[in-house]
């Protein structure tokens, strides 16, 4: 049987391809790894550092509002080493936002004034331009954020004993361009991670996912019609692969097993359907024919019309016979549910060798069954198979020729044994003796008798052997177990 040939299975290897996803999956997990960590670390640096340009300013203003000094004093020489060492604009033309800025505002007008009698510097003129009303940074424990020409800055106030405001602010520029160069930094290191992990994934998952592969070439293979394909194992499996490679063997295994089988069985049932509508279609023909002959009035004398009569009953009967037989294979086949007691197979075989005694009184029969032995059993099936085995040596051989019946039990087993020394059959009969409708030679009967044997016996969970050659008889063994096991 052909298989029609179906489209050639294939690994995807674009986006929807496993190996892909697994890809996409690791690199994004790891990009939100990254992003998180980079967030986090960048966020706890930025307010490490805001925290320690606002304790020092937080410092200065608390140092000066503790003082209790006025702007006058401020100006006078006792404060201006504190002026220039803590306080000092450090402003210059090439930089008009120095890194700290101490402004004076005038309370009533919000406008920076001298300090130490220099003018105030455009920084500090922005400075308080930028902070609308002094008063509440005074009343905030934590410092702002202000722009001073550009440039970010952390300002906070406080108020002298005359009612002038001092501002302090220090710059957070080089806060923010760290911060800048360390989120650029770790894109960088994160992006090569990123790339590295990505190759490293597609080489393991490539590698890992070998064994699939194997599975789908195995599978397209079988598709084609090799039911004998199956796959390999890898060199270092995973175990969630090589369990899902052994199911799939076993799998593949079974549906091979089951193939078989039904070709078999299709075959076997092809033949047994010709076979039995050829032996059907004899008896029919013969009926037929004799009925014509008397619906035309050819069968005049009644001694023809008797012969005629007792050939379509013969006919009939042998039809009847045929039948039946067929009826019995089919329950057969259908395993149906075995009448089990204890039987006495002795018995059986005294039976059996008494019927052929009367059938053919000249022939000389032997029984090797003395005492009783009883196994676990269908009685009418035994018989069944006793009749058949006589019936077959009845047929097939001579009437003068010896048969010998006996029965043993050996080693948990009970052996029946049914041998003539007859013609014997050849090698090629011999090994389709149990084939249904099969008769060696072109025989009498109806092929029948030995496939119900093994039927029986197979139901019985037993085993039938046969030993013969040309010209040495023909020996058939029923081997039954001591007790026969219960179906589920």
């Amino acid at each position: 049987m052909r298989f029609p040939r179906p489209p050639r299975l294939h690994c995807s290897r674009g986006i929807h391809s496993l190996r892909a996803k697994l890809t996409l999956a690791n690199v994004a997990l790891l990009a939100l790894g990254i992003v998180a960590a980079t967030a986090v670390s960048l966020m706890g640096m930025q307010h490490y550092l805001l925290d320690q340009i606002d304790t020092e300013l937080t410092k200065t203003r608390d140092s000066l509002a503790s003082s209790h000094l006025t702007m006058r004093q401020i100006d006078s020489v006792a404060v201006l080493r504190f002026v220039r060492d803590r306080l000092a604009p450090g402003e210059t033309e090439d930089r008009p936002t120095p890194d700290t800025i101490f402004a004076a505002v005038d309370g009533g007008t919000g406008e920076a004034v001298a300090v130490l009698g220099i003018a105030p510097t455009p920084a500090q003129r922005g400075l308080a331009a930028a902070v609308a009303d002094p008063r509440t940074l005074t009343g905030d424990a934590e410092p702002h954020d202000v722009t001073v020409h550009g440039a970010p800055y952390r300002v906070t106030a406080t108020r002298l004993s005359d009612g002038t405001y001092i501002l302090l602010a220090t710059s957070t520029d080089a806060l923010h361009k760290g911060v800048a160069k360390a989120l650029r930094l770790d894109l960088a290191v994160g992006t090569l991670l990123l790339a590295l992990l990505a190759c490293l994934t597609l080489f393991s998952v490539r590698r890992r996912m070998l064994p699939l592969e194997d599975m789908v070439e195995t599978s397209s293979a079988i598709a084609e019609g090799d039911l004998t394909r199956r796959i390999p194992s890898s060199q270092h499996p995973t175990q969630e692969v090589e369990q899902l490679r052994l199911a799939l063997n076993s799998m593949l295994h079974q549906v091979e097993s089951a193939y078989r089988t039904r070709e078999r069985t299709a075959a076997q049932l092809r033949r047994f359907v010709a076979d039995a509508s050829h032996e059907l279609r004899t008896p029919l023909s013969a009926i037929r024919g004799y009925l014509q002959l008397y619906d035309k009035g050819m069968l005049r004398e009644p001694a023809e019309r008797k012969r005629a009569w007792d050939r379509m009953m013969a006919e009939a009967d042998r039809m009847g016979h045929l039948v039946d037989e067929l009826l019995t294979l089919a329950r057969l086949d259908q395993q149906p549910e075995l009448r089990l007691r204890n039987v006495d197979v002795s018995c059986l075989v005294r039976d059996a060798a008494e019927d052929l005694r009367a059938q053919q009184p000249g022939r000389p029969v032997t029984v090797g069954a003395d005492g009783a032995l009883l196994v676990h059993a269908d009685e009418s099936g035994l018989r069944q198979v006793l009749g058949n085995l006589v019936a077959n040596v009845r047929t097939h051989t001579p009437a003068d020729v010896p048969v010998r019946l006996g029965v043993e039990r050996d080693d948990g087993v009970v052996r029946l044994c049914v041998a003539d020394e007859g013609p014997g059959l050849t090698a090629e009969d011999a090994a389709r003796i149990f084939d249904r409708f099969f008769r060696a030679g072109g025989g009498a009967g109806s092929g029948l008798g030995m496939a119900i044997v093994q039927g029986v016996v197979r139901a019985h969970g037993g085993d039938v052997a046969v030993r013969t050659a040309p010209g040495e008889g023909l020996a058939v063994t029923v081997t039954l177990p001591a007790r026969t096991p219960v179906r589920p």
